[in-house]
């Protein structure tokens, strides 16, 4: 589902930055050479995660889902004085492509990665986060929160992608798959969980952005 007029769409995109040349050789890359590039941030949510990552600063990020690393090349952007990008992803067949491209970015060394399943790894990672980001298995996205929510810091922020999931999310429920079961629950529950601000960003698939209060 398209949600805006493709001219005002378009009319957005000529009004943002663009991203660096690194991060358009990234997007063309993985277009051409990469299963599922419809998973790619992107140029418009790409500057908005660096925008976010700049307002906040943050010394430690946790990122669901590196994919092909756009995303955490953008969020390294606007990193504190030794801040860290920690990314988690369950396709290790794209470590040379990340690997590449974050020596071309710079931020290789801004970067921890890790391999498999996140549901392992979280637990593991014992240190407060100031942002959490889930762009990875929808169908999880319930678990991670809860998994993140008490690590995050007071005024921390869990920024969760693809909440419209393409305007699935607003048809009749009796017709849902089990992701889009998923991602109605995530939205309902960030809405009404106290611990948190939520508000729902109707930006490309949809941003949910919650902050810890």
């Amino acid at each position: 589902m398209e949600f805006l007029d493709p001219k005002i769409e378009q009319y957005v995109s000529d009004h943002t930055e663009k991203e660096s040349d690194i991060l358009y050789q990234l997007y063309r890359e993985t277009w051409q050479k990469v299963i599922n590039p419809r998973m790619l941030a992107g140029n418009i949510q790409g500057r908005i995660i660096s925008m976010l990552s700049h307002m906040i600063q943050p010394k430690s990020i946790l990122e669901v889902g590196t994919y092909t690393g756009y995303s955490a090349i953008c969020w390294a952007e606007g990193l504190a004085e030794n801040g860290k990008v920690h990314s988690i992803d369950i396709n290790e067949e794209l470590e040379p492509l990340v690997t590449r491209f974050f020596e071309k970015a710079g931020v290789n060394h801004l970067v921890k990665r890790y391999y498999g399943n996140a549901m392992d790894h979280i637990p593991t990672m014992k240190q407060e986060w100031d942002i959490v980001f889930l762009d990875a298995d929808k169908s999880n996205y319930l678990n991670y929160y809860n998994m993140v929510i008490d690590q995050v810091r007071p005024g921390g922020y869990i920024i969760a992608d693809n909440v419209l999931w393409s305007g699935k999310v607003i048809e009749d429920p009796a017709t849902f798959d089990e992701d889009t079961k998923a991602i109605d629950a995530y939205n309902k529950y960030t809405q009404e969980d106290e611990r948190v601000q939520s508000v729902l960003f109707p930006v490309r698939d949809g941003i949910m952005i919650s902050r810890k209060l």
